[in-house]
């Protein structure tokens, strides 16, 4: 029997199906795959790592084709559980911030592994087979940095930078200038996530770099003074006491003071300051404070890229550190933003050779590839080029005068899986390592030499190798198989091609089925969206993180989407430059009906009379605008911690991303402005201490909405920031509900999600 379209179908859920999905939240699955992420951990020398496959730590020598527990896992938990006092199993160790170093200076056995555990230090001895609590030896805290040589640590007091000794005998001042709203190594109020790491107990981050010798420390100093207050009110302090308020310095779009900062070079034997000579200049993401590197093997330069406000002026700048002298390298501009990688927040493809050349990533031709620059700047060539993206620089075989990288588009039947390829300085010899349909996600350490490939689909999950500079495998690391989730009813997304509205430009997404499929029946769709457009959505490797908890809706028997519509980054400048100037378009929405649509054209059992959206922060934003702007399309949303009036958020996206901040255009982005058009069914989540979306982002549109005399649904969380930390647990539980009563029609089962663990957490 074939589904007749727009049929309302009862399905009903149980406590057992809620506790399915719960199973599907991501804390959870990862348990599911144990070695699905390889996250390595280089050791100083370079040439070992560690990284946890599930609840094993694993060690390996590349060099010597070797892989092996890190240690015996059993005896150390025998001897944990003994000395401790506490009951430990060897399959879930409670073991945190370790350290596998040799450090003669705090007399290391040669085989000891040193961690947290039980709130105290321990020594692991693998051949003693000892393990025994350390005194004075606390692991670093977020607010603290190690010296490469381990024998320092910088912090902050009262905004200015400390040194002292990891002995504990010494301890010193290196900036004495500091002052309120105008310190060393912080991170700006707005988009510095200081609510969040107040909530988590948590220091503020410190932001320094040692130099290769750990002679130099360089640190930016960040100016707020003059910058606008908004105020926040803990209405439910935890003590009990009355409301707090909380005040945080946030600049808008179009307001003429920002945050800026200059950067400085701190000696330790002299205790001596020098200044960057030139003028501070903006910052409009914390991501300014990343875009820095100290050059050679002892810290010959400092290089740092210096974007203007607007993101149409790009350079990089090599910093004298004895003199605080400034000098700009490339230099490249744009009438829309020049960026410096695919995606906001990776790794820059700037990189600066011992012969003075600089291989930089441009978008000039319509395609992000590299150049190489002449040392003096006056000769540019090409490495690469064609209708394809260089998506990451892996490293630079300077030997060989090779660069490695990752590309995507070389296959076009999906343009966003990603291949390891190598190819000459010259532009000659370019050579795919990797020739298949999996998608590589790797990484190599700074020093290079060896390349740890994770290759997966969104069926299989990541196998994990090491390749060596030949690009032959060194070491086997993991092969992890979905079974364990299987047996839940998980299966794999299916990865689809369709037309944007334009009719023309091809554009991808996932699509879940429900968990119990049968073709036979009919099922409503949700789209689980996040507009960017500095990210893309829907990626090709297993698990994908960008969708969200896609898999948990799954599990409640909705279909799920996710799209990367025009204006979304990982292709062609073009294709990105779709948003810019929209982003009232959020992601182009209409590339997503156009989708979803399509989608159901394929298969009779899409509901697409049933559809529903839903999304956190910009994508919270995209989830009010789809309801608002294409009512007749989308009858159900619940919008998290949504940006819903650009025009009074943090200045980056509004500046960079669409380029016109008149007052005209913040109208035009405002969801205020559409609230009559409100039809459907629409759940407003947001978190009182919020610092990054304020929540009058929420409030606004709701007034407008209760002016426009439309019925919605608010949630406004006591005690909670931009992520909802601690919260979550809560918050999921309410989106379930609101899509199970008004797409499932019927009433939501009485389970309740437990919390979920919190950054750090070892409970399982």
């Amino acid at each position: 029997m074939v589904p007749t379209k727009g049929l309302t179908v009862v399905t009903r859920l149980s406590d057992a199906d809620y506790a399915r999905a719960e199973q599907m939240l991501a804390p959870y699955r990862a348990q599911r795959v144990p070695g699905s992420a390889v996250n390595p951990q280089w050791l100083t020398d370079g040439a070992r790592f560690w990284y946890q496959a599930g609840t094993r730590f694993v060690l390996v020598d590349p060099s010597a084709g070797t892989r092996r527990d890190a240690f015996d896992h059993e005896r150390l938990a025998a001897t944990l559980s003994r000395a401790s006092g506490h009951a430990v199993d060897a399959d879930d160790l409670p073991i945190t911030s370790l350290e596998f170093e040799i450090d003669e200076a705090r007399r290391y056995a040669q085989d000891a592994v040193r961690f947290s555990a039980f709130e105290k230090r321990w020594e692991w001895s693998e051949s003693a087979g000892t393990c025994v609590e350390v005194e004075g030896d606390e692991p670093t805290a977020p607010d603290e940095v190690v010296s490469p040589d381990k024998a320092w640590v910088a912090f902050r007091r009262d905004g200015n930078i400390w040194v002292r000794s990891r002995t504990g005998s010494e301890e010193f001042a290196l900036t004495e200038d500091a002052e309120p709203h105008f310190d060393y190594g912080s991170l700006p109020d707005a988009l510095g996530s200081r609510a969040l790491m107040r909530n988590l107990g948590l220091p503020q981050p410190l932001t320094v770099y040692w130099s290769p010798d750990s002679t130099r420390v360089l640190v930016h100093r960040l100016d707020q003074r003059g910058l606008p207050e908004q105020v926040l009110v803990e209405s439910s302090p935890r003590d009990g006491g009355p409301p707090v308020e909380h005040r945080s310095r946030y600049p808008m779009p179009g307001d003429e003071a920002v945050p800026t900062l200059s950067w400085a070079v701190l000696d330790l034997a002299t205790r001596t300051l020098v200044r960057q000579q030139d003028e501070p200049y903006p910052v409009t993401h914390p991501l300014a404070m990343v875009y820095v590197w100290w050059s050679g093997k002892t810290g010959d330069a400092v290089h740092y890229l210096h974007h203007s406000r607007d993101a149409r002026a790009l350079e990089l700048r090599r910093l004298n550190p004895a003199t605080g002298a400034t000098t700009v390298l490339v230099s490249e501009s744009g009438t829309t933003r020049v960026d410096p990688t695919p995606q906001l927040g990776e790794t820059p493809m700037a990189h600066v050779l011992d012969t003075g050349e600089v291989i930089w990533w441009s978008q000039r031709e319509g395609w992000g590839h590299l150049y190489l620059y002449s040392a003096d700047g006056q000769e540019v060539s090409n490495i690469t080029s064609g209708q394809w993206l260089v998506r990451k620089v892996l490293w630079v075989d300077q030997e060989r005068r090779q660069v490695w990288l990752l590309a995507t588009g070389l296959d076009h039947d999906d343009p966003y899986v990603r291949q390891i390829c190598r190819v000459g300085l010259d532009g000659s010899e370019f050579t795919r390592v990797t020739r298949d349909d999996l998608d590589h996600d790797a990484v190599s350490p700074l020093e290079g030499g060896y390349v740890i490939d994770r290759a997966s689909t969104v069926r299989t999950p990541p196998h994990s190798v090491v390749l060596d500079a030949d690009g032959e495998v060194a070491v086997e690391l993991e092969q992890p198989d979905a079974s364990a989730l299987e047996t839940l009813g998980w299966a794999a997304p299916e990865r689809f091609r369709t037309t944007a509205a334009d009719g023309k430009t091809p554009i991808w997404g996932l699509l879940w089925r429900p968990y119990g499929f049968d073709p036979e029946q009919s099922y409503p769709v949700i789209d689980c969206i996040y507009p960017g457009p500095q990210v893309h959505r829907a990626a090709a490797s297993f698990d994908n993180v960008m969708p969200g908890e896609a898999e948990s809706l799954a599990a409640l028997g909705f279909a799920v989407v996710a799209v990367d519509g025009r204006g979304t980054a990982g292709r062609s400048k073009a294709f990105h430059d779709r948003s810019y100037g929209a982003l009232d378009d959020a992601g182009s929405l209409v590339d997503h009906i156009a989708a979803i649509r399509e989608l159901g054209h394929r298969y009779s059992w899409l509901d697409t009379d049933r559809v529903g959206i839903v999304g956190h922060s910009g994508g919270g934003y995209a989830t009010a605008r789809a309801l608002l702007t294409h009512p007749e399309f989308y009858s159900v949303g619940v919008a998290v911690s949504g940006n819903h009036d650009m025009g009074i958020y943090v200045p980056m996206w509004p500046e960079q991303y669409h380029g016109d901040v008149s007052e005209e255009a913040k109208r035009a982005m405002s969801n205020a402005t559409l609230a009559a058009n409100l039809r459907g069914k629409l759940l407003l989540i947001h978190g009182e201490l919020d610092d990054n979306v304020l929540p009058a982002q929420t409030l606004r549109l709701v007034a407008a909405l209760i002016e426009a005399d439309k019925d919605f649904d608010m949630l406004l969380i006591p005690g909670a920031e931009h992520a909802l930390l601690g919260h979550t647990h809560y918050t999921t539980r309410k989106t379930w509900d609101y899509f199970t009563r008004h797409l499932h029609n019927t009433t939501p089962p009485t389970h309740r999600v437990k919390p979920l663990p919190l950054p750090g957490s070892t409970s399982t």
